[in-house]
């Protein structure tokens, strides 16, 4: 488990590393975080889980739920 101070770094880095990016490509920046960081976890049950948690509390746009939640995967 990471201390408090590590995770603050970490998310640190992160809003760091766009601006050093660019404008125009800071917005692939996450997904490639997010599709390397599912290949990291490795556990399909776990990514679910956090993708579920990410978003809660985030204003609904009305969009459908994904793929996964539809087919109870």
């Amino acid at each position: 488990m990471m201390t408090d101070a590590e995770r603050d770094t970490l998310y640190t880095d992160v809003f760091r590393t766009m601006p050093r990016i660019g404008k125009a490509d800071a917005s692939f920046f996450p997904a490639r975080f997010a599709l390397l960081s599912i290949e990291a976890i490795g556990d399909t049950a776990t990514v679910a889980r956090l993708i579920a948690v990410a978003g809660d509390g985030l204003p609904d746009a009305g969009m459908q739920a994904s793929t996964h939640e539809r087919c109870g995967s």
